[in-house]
């Protein structure tokens, strides 16, 4: 049975990978129709069974095209544009994902390698070498974001390479625990588990009770 949320999220992924192939107008057909899905509160594989293909089109957003992606949907449990683009765009997800875990979208992506800023064609050799190493793209996404998670906890600069270098202490990599303490004004504070109180560590060093309210203590994460 075709579930909506299925096809929803189908539809993002070619959506997304044809952006990454730098179609235009496809990837905001295929959003179009993620959109009237997500507003559309009946059953898709009852409609196309009692109705065939002809009533997929009165979703909202869903035309000729897409609603022949749904119906393959239904038969195969699969579309094929969608296996063929994952193919397609193998090397070119992981550089994308790679900037995407640094903070820069697709689309300035795009801007900064037409302006030579990023120089694109530095990155596809070892990304194609991770998926290798990775054994599948998602893997190698996975990897990426244990690397990338790690690194931005301790403020590091990392590259793909970093992935490499890492690869057999992946699943012993984990972030810096963010520790935070508490503040009052700018004072620093401390708790006593004997006396159940908050104290403000004043200027001299003394301890001055705390008689605020607790929504008025500051955490501060320390580095």
């Amino acid at each position: 049975m075709a579930q909506k949320e299925d096809l929803i999220k189908l539809f993002n992924e070619i959506a997304e990978l044809l952006e990454i192939q730098g179609v235009a107008f496809k990837p905001a057909a295929y959003r179009r129709a993620v959109h009237g899905l997500e507003n559309f509160n009946g059953n898709i594989s009852q409609l196309y069974q009692e109705e065939g293909k002809k009533a997929l089109r009165r979703i909202p957003g869903v035309g000729e095209s897409i609603a022949q992606k749904i119906e393959e949907y239904i038969k195969k449990g699969k579309i094929k544009q969608h296996r063929e683009l994952q193919e397609e765009t193998a090397i070119q997800q992981i550089v994308t994902h790679f900037f995407k875990t640094r903070g820069i979208p697709l689309e300035q992506l795009k801007r900064d390698a037409k302006k030579q800023k990023i120089v694109y064609s530095r990155f596809t050799k070892p990304a194609k070498q991770l998926i290798e190493l990775a054994g599948s793209v998602e893997k190698a996404k996975a990897a990426i974001d244990k690397v990338a998670e790690w690194a931005n906890s301790r403020g590091l600069d990392y590259a793909i390479e970093t992935v490499f270098k890492k690869w057999l202490e992946l699943d012993r990599l984990k972030p810096k625990e963010i520790v935070k303490k508490p503040y009052y004004r700018g004072d620093p504070m401390v708790w006593s588990e004997a006396k159940r109180k908050w104290y403000v560590i004043g200027k001299g060093g003394d301890w001055l009770e705390f008689a605020d309210k607790e929504s008025e203590i500051e955490w501060r994460k320390m580095k």
